[in-house]
């Protein structure tokens, strides 16, 4: 910085002295000036003199114009023609030379007190209400947003939860989202924090607040769909003495994040508010975040259609939903629920009703999750 204060002052000092003195512009007129020469009248007024003798036609008149003083005629007293020449030529010569002069001492009063701010001899700049400018260095803290949500995640996944909280604290407080859904995340979960709802829910309103009207095919749009559930839940549950329960108001958040965005989780949970009160408009729900491939909405639309199933091929198609959810929540043991749910209704189910299910389920599975069934098929073979 101090370079470039340097290059600041004294670039157009020299610009200057090199445009004023090495081409020798004149500063009031722009003309260049015949330094220690003689100027343009004079020249005139030289040659008329010089050749006077020989221009008969030259008059008093026209002398007296010229040289109001009238040097040129004798009988009045003052300085002759020649003498106020000579005065001229002199005085010209010394107004340039003071020129000069300013102008060397102009450019090395700027040298020198360039060179003074360089070293710290003279204090540094100030503003315009007196108060001295701050002279600090560029550190972590002023980097883009952008960046600081790229190093939280890096600082993240290689382990440096402490340095992460840190770089996506900076980045959800200057506009990224995806950085306050990953804090309320890490809160919700104690990931790396100690645990606190409360914070999870401040951090998941910032991010509806700032971002809840954004196109739901944004770059962000997932987050900020996932933050709408997270509130939601928190307003299903409540949180002990910070949130209270309110289900008309998660039902509120659940319906535009499932509407808006389009949020499997939301349609999900939607669909789970209505299945007490509305089978149909909790089939419509599940039906919409199954095909997404939601597998505990792909439950729970088993569990509702068998319910009201009055059909073998309504109860069976109940059965193969939750058929097709336990088949790929194998895959994940944290969902138990799901499989315990399909031993229910499959013993309850009657023989014509698993074998239509049975069918039904290694169709879908064939169009939908080929690389499943093809493990399944595999498994049962090396059983048998």
């Amino acid at each position: 910085m101090r370079l470039l204060g340097i290059a600041a002052v004294v670039r157009p000092c020299f610009t200057f002295i090199s445009i004023n003195v090495g081409q020798g512009m004149d500063l009031v007129s722009g003309s260049a000036p015949n330094w220690g020469g003689k100027t343009d009248r004079m020249q005139r007024q030289e040659q008329e003199l010089r050749f006077g003798s020989i221009q008969s036609g030259l008059s008093t008149s026209r002398m007296d114009r010229m040289n109001p003083s009238s040097c040129h005629n004798p009988d009045r007293k003052g300085r002759t023609l020649a003498e106020k020449s000579s005065y001229c030529f002199s005085r010209l010569a010394r107004e340039t030379n003071r020129l000069k002069e300013f102008l060397i001492m102009s450019a090395l009063r700027n040298l020198i007190l360039a060179t003074a701010l360089t070293v710290g001899i003279v204090p540094g700049a100030y503003a315009f209400d007196g108060t001295p400018t701050p002279n600090k260095s560029i550190g972590p803290s002023d980097i883009s947003p952008t960046e600081a949500l790229r190093t939280g995640a890096r600082q993240y996944y290689s382990g440096d939860k402490t340095g992460a909280l840190s770089s996506l604290q900076y980045a959800a407080e200057n506009g990224q989202p995806m950085a306050a859904w990953k804090l309320g995340k890490m809160y919700a979960t104690g990931d790396g924090v100690q645990e606190d709802d409360m914070k999870a829910f401040q951090y998941y309103s910032q991010v509806v607040r700032e971002h809840g009207d954004d196109r739901p095919d944004a770059p962000d749009a997932p987050f900020v769909a996932s933050a709408f559930v997270a509130l939601g839940s928190y307003y299903l549950n409540g949180i002990t003495e910070g949130v209270p329960r309110n289900v008309t108001r998660a039902k509120q958040i659940f319906t535009h994040a499932a509407s808006y965005f389009g949020d499997p989780d939301a349609q999900y949970e939607l669909g789970r508010i209505y299945q007490s009160s509305s089978n149909r408009l909790a089939v419509r729900w599940f039906n919409l975040a199954a095909i997404k491939g939601h597998i505990g909405a792909q439950a729970r639309l088993g569990e509702t259609l068998y319910t009201m199933g009055q059909s073998d091929s309504r109860k069976a198609r109940g059965l193969m939903w939750m058929s097709v959810a336990r088949i790929q929540a194998d895959s994940e043991p944290a969902v138990t629920w799901i499989s315990d749910l399909h031993e229910q209704y499959f013993a309850h189910a009657s023989e014509p009703v698993r074998r239509l299910a049975s069918s039904m389920t290694d169709t879908w599975m064939s169009a939908n999750r080929p690389d499943l069934m093809q493990a399944t098929t595999a498994a049962q073979q090396t059983t048998q």
